[in-house]
């Protein structure tokens, strides 16, 4: 009994997909094209904020935010702002002059423009306002106060819970 020799020109080779070197050489540039549109996605999903649109206007308007400034330090104005946890703001101001009927309170994160927060808080007493703050993450924060033609200068503060002084007192 003779058993069949097995010719390797006889034996058919295997199909391509059946080989593992294309599919080795094929995976690095498909994991780099995943790779590609998850970063795209990412890019479209979110804003860094870190670049304002209208730079040149925000330049220009520095000058009237120095004449604000200016005129919180004419007046002697000083502040404190208090923020707790649960984010109720209380807003002490000391100084010259009548008080305005509500103040502005400007909370700017450094790095996320969309999580910057505006309230206007109503007075409750002479030169003392409150309010709250809706969805308020601790964290770094530039805090400040401005009313009616005047802004005390921003102080930044970090933590849970908030508590500024603004405005420098006369030396």
């Amino acid at each position: 009994m003779r058993t069949p020799v097995r010719n390797a020109m006889s034996s058919r080779p295997k199909p391509w997909f059946r080989q593992p070197w294309p599919w080795l050489l094929m995976s690095g540039p498909a994991i780099v094209v995943v790779a590609a549109l998850y970063t795209a996605s990412l890019a479209v999903r979110s804003d860094d904020g870190l670049v304002a649109d209208d730079y040149y206007k925000r330049g220009l308007a520095i000058n009237q935010s120095l004449d604000r400034t200016a005129a919180a330090a004419a007046r002697g104005l000083q502040g404190t702002v208090d923020i707790a946890d649960d984010g109720r703001v209380d807003v002490t101001l000391t100084g010259r002059g009548a008080w305005p009927a509500t103040v502005r309170l400007r909370l700017s994160h450094p790095t996320q423009a969309g999580a910057d927060r505006i309230v206007d808080l109503p007075s409750v007493g002479e030169g003392l306002y409150g309010g709250s703050i809706v969805a308020f993450m601790p964290g770094r924060w530039r805090v400040a106060v401005e009313g009616d033609g005047w802004k005390l200068p921003a102080a930044e503060s970090t933590g849970r819970h908030v508590h500024v002084m603004l405005g420098a007192p006369d030396a």
